[in-house]
């Protein structure tokens, strides 16, 4: 793709997202950066989730993995929506009950002081590392197709685009966040269904031909059934439920969106058609991806060793600039929808839940507000140039390897607090919350040995779970019948 075009692009695309910021920003307060006044159309919430949840993770690996693990991945999507129906009738209507603007202070109420930092460390450490690395994704994209050709190294196209995400998110936060997102999630569904059917133009399909090149690709398989398979259907279905219940339920990010809306009915609303139209759109980036490895194989084109790089190849450098322009669309889109909202939620989280920022007057909100998102973006940019120098595999699987081992706390202490009726020694807890994660990397790494050849995949985030969810209760003891119990 010609550089100067997709310069233009980038340049008019961030131009709309600033736009966008100033006016929804107008008479903004700290309130309305971290709940958007709990005023957000239902709709607006449920279309903007796909992009932040997606990401440009799903945008580049999903398809390039289709090569290696066929469409398996629908396997974990399919445990997605049990998260997703757990998440709404049993998670959203305890948040909106206790009327939390960090999802963590449940912890507070629950257990204690301990507990509740604990559980926002986590998901602190969990949530940058993870959107700075959905973030290196897009970096990487756009160093190849802009900033390489005019001789800008990665680590100052890193800084720009970290900056401009910053621009449009410093003053109107959330709120500016779900209209951002909602346009971002246009793009990338739009570049999707675009770039397939442009795919099977050039392929010369037909769309029965379309549907029967995917239904008979080798790559097309969706259901394993080998017990020490990582692909398992049970390993992988189980998986995407907790992987759902702790990447969004447990999340701050995502569910601080949720909480913006209205009322509970309409939160759940929200929950129940954003579910739907995200397995479908899921399943377009496999159908995607089989289409390119089908183009690849006619027009005898190489597949890159690292298949991340499948999608970027082909759009950027041999689909025609159509394909390209929307592949540059599409990746900046998804990319930006989940950092953005990513940063946001942070510094939500670290003001709230650390700084006592209900506590304080307006004016010093506000400056907090502002230097805790100014140095969680500079954390997204060091994160990334590490990232850089250490990833070895594709992206998809480094941010589950890393979900694994850093929700599974989470999993542990929400679970206990809503199922059991015990309490327990709070200043143990952040010990708990260490040796879970220690001991599921231990196992992890015997399993084929100390099983008979089982491997964990993505269900690693239960084993860790069940670890936290052990230690809680030998740390408990039955709660007094004359003390209420928090829940």
């Amino acid at each position: 793709m010609n550089t100067t075009v997709a310069l233009l692009i980038l340049v008019a695309y961030f131009g709309m997202l600033i736009t966008v910021s100033f006016y929804s920003a107008r008479g903004a307060t700290t309130t309305t950066f971290f709940t958007a006044n709990r005023q957000s159309p239902w709709w607006l919430v449920a279309f903007g989730m796909i992009g932040t949840s997606l990401s440009g993770v799903t945008f580049i690996s999903v398809p390039g993995a289709v090569g290696k693990i066929g469409f398996s991945y629908f396997q974990v999507v399919l445990g997605y929506i049990i998260g997703y129906i757990i998440i709404g009738t049993v998670l959203m209507p305890l948040y909106y009950r206790l009327n939390l603007i960090s999802i963590y202070g449940y912890l507070e109420k629950r257990f204690g002081f301990w507990s509740y930092k604990s559980g926002a460390f986590f998901f602190l450490l969990s949530r940058t590392i993870g959107s700075a690395v959905r973030l290196y994704v897009a970096a990487n994209v756009l160093q190849l197709a802009i900033f390489s050709p005019l001789g800008i190294p990665f680590e100052v196209s890193v800084l720009i685009t970290i900056a401009l995400i910053w621009i449009y998110t410093f003053k109107g936060g959330v709120k500016t966040i779900i209209l951002t997102d909602s346009l971002q999630t246009l793009f990338l569904v739009t570049a999707v269904i675009l770039t397939i059917v442009l795919i099977s133009r050039e392929l010369g399909f037909s769309f029965g031909e379309l549907t029967q090149s995917i239904k008979n690709s080798p790559n097309s398989q969706i259901f394993f059934w080998d017990a020490n398979d990582p692909k398992n259907f049970y390993k992988q279905f189980i998986s995407g439920i907790f992987i759902t219940i702790v990447m969004t339920g447990l999340d701050q990010d995502l569910m601080q969106k949720n909480l913006t809306c209205k009322n509970i009915g309409e939160a759940q609303k929200n929950m129940f058609w954003f579910t739907l139209t995200m397995v479908f759109v899921t399943f377009m980036f496999m159908c995607l991806g089989s289409l390119l490895y089908v183009y690849a194989q006619r027009e005898g084109i190489a597949i890159p060793a690292r298949t991340d790089d499948l999608y970027p190849t082909l759009a950027l450098t041999y689909l025609g600039p159509v394909v390209g322009i929307t592949f540059l669309l599409g990746i900046t889109a998804a990319t930006y929808a989940s950092a953005d909202s990513a940063l946001t939620a942070l510094t939500t989280s670290f003001c709230v839940d650390f700084m006592n920022f209900e506590r304080r007057p307006e004016a010093e909100r506000s400056r907090i507000k502002h230097i805790v998102h100014i140095g969680f973006s500079l954390l997204f940019y060091v994160v990334i140039i590490v990232f850089r120098q250490l990833n070895s595999k594709e992206v998809i699987t480094a941010v589950f390897d890393i979900a694994g081992y850093t929700y599974g706390p989470l999993l542990g202490l929400f679970a206990f607090g809503i199922f059991s009726q015990r309490s327990i020694r709070d200043q143990f807890t952040p010990w708990i919350c260490i040796i879970s994660p220690v001991l599921t990397y231990i196992v992890n790494e015997n399993s084929a040995d100390w099983f008979n050849g089982y491997q964990f995949g993505f269900e690693r985030l239960l084993l860790n779970g069940i670890f936290t969810y052990i230690g809680l209760w030998a740390i408990s003891q039955p709660v007094k019948t004359e003390e209420p119990v928090a829940a």
